[in-house]
């Protein structure tokens, strides 16, 4: 029997993925998707009604059974708060003023983890493959524009999600070259987060703690593409092919303070039923993160590091992820805190 269909969004500092979808199985049936730029929009609303208003959508805008909207930022008594945009929406205005049935708005990376049941074969990359529990907790994290993290914990019929905001707990450094890099940080910040260093714009920052502390010396090629294009990803480019030491060497700093962060979230779950990083930066670097790196810095952790070493840990693929995990609470709300 088919469901109704619903409405879901993935909605960043960056991009604003919305679909219209029904389920018939696990994953989701898109009926329409489309991606926004976040910062060409005022507010949510304009996009949901810039979406609503699309040839491929407006047909089927009544028979909308349910929607949810997974936002980049806390979320607190059905409002949320984008971190890195303006934005406020509120689960009944967003019901009142587009006639849906029933609205949630929910935590970006609480979607992440909701989406994770709904990913099909060949989503994942394994970095540690371990010894998964059965129905043990999880941890899905990742870096992209910013930095999120939700805990999963199974209460008997499914993984309930538990969102956080993990993300801007204190940087804490691992070795000599990351207490140079916090110090070199608060320089900029009264507070250095663990986002303002693994994120889009944190591989910038140590990139140019880098190219400061005289480590290397950038390229001509290299910082003519920064210029040119998102520095982020001209770093991470040039860092993979090795044309570029400093880049290199970011990248470095970077994967290592990523794993360690991962291992500190996974230790702190006790996430024997797998740790999942998401987002957008994870995929591209998939290459760097099975060098080692990044598994050393996890596993890193003293007398535990046995326990880390036995927690299954993957590399989500699918950049939907979030998206499929808003579309499911839509259909199938309270999944999620």
């Amino acid at each position: 029997m088919q469901q109704s269909l619903v409405v879901g969004a993935d909605v960043g500092g960056t991009n604003t993925k919305m679909a219209l979808a029904r389920f018939e199985g696990a994953i989701p049936v898109m009926a329409a998707l489309h991606v926004y730029k976040s910062g060409e929009h005022a507010s949510l609303e304009s996009v949901i009604e810039t979406f609503l208003r699309r040839p491929d959508v407006a047909p089927h805008a009544e028979a909308v059974a349910g929607a949810c909207f997974a936002v980049a930022g806390p979320v607190v008594h059905g409002r949320g708060r984008l971190t890195n945009l303006p934005w406020q929406p509120d689960e009944t205005e967003l019901a009142q003023q587009f006639k849906f049935p029933r609205v949630r708005i929910i935590n970006d990376f609480a979607a992440a983890g909701r989406g994770i049941e709904h990913l099909g074969r060949g989503d994942l990359e394994t970095l540690q493959a371990g010894a998964p529990g059965l129905g043990a907790a999880r941890v899905v994290l990742g870096a992209g524009t910013g930095l999120g993290v939700a805990m999963l914990d199974w209460d008997g019929d499914g993984y309930e999600v538990h969102p956080s905001e993990a993300g801007h707990t204190d940087f804490a450094p691992v070795d000599g070259v990351q207490v140079e890099l916090l110090a070199y940080l608060r320089g900029e910040f009264r507070r250095v987060s663990h986002e303002r260093v693994i994120c889009g714009a944190g591989l910038k920052r140590v990139f140019d703690f880098v190219e400061h502390s005289g480590a290397a010396v950038p390229s001509a090629a290299l910082e003519a593409a920064m210029v040119a294009g998102d520095a982020p990803g001209v770093i991470s480019e040039f860092a993979l092919s090795g044309r570029d030491e400093a880049a290199a060497r970011a990248l470095e700093i970077f994967v290592t303070a990523y794993g360690s962060f991962a291992g500190n979230m996974a230790l702190t779950m006790l996430a024997h039923g797998g740790v999942y990083l998401a987002g957008g930066i994870a995929p591209k670097i998939i290459s760097k993160l099975k060098e080692g790196a990044f598994m050393r810095a996890f596993t890193d952790k003293g007398r535990f590091s046995t326990v880390l070493e036995s927690m299954p840990v993957h590399v989500v693929m699918n950049d939907h992820v979030g998206l499929y995990g808003a579309l499911a609470e839509a259909a199938h709300p309270g999944r999620v805190d």
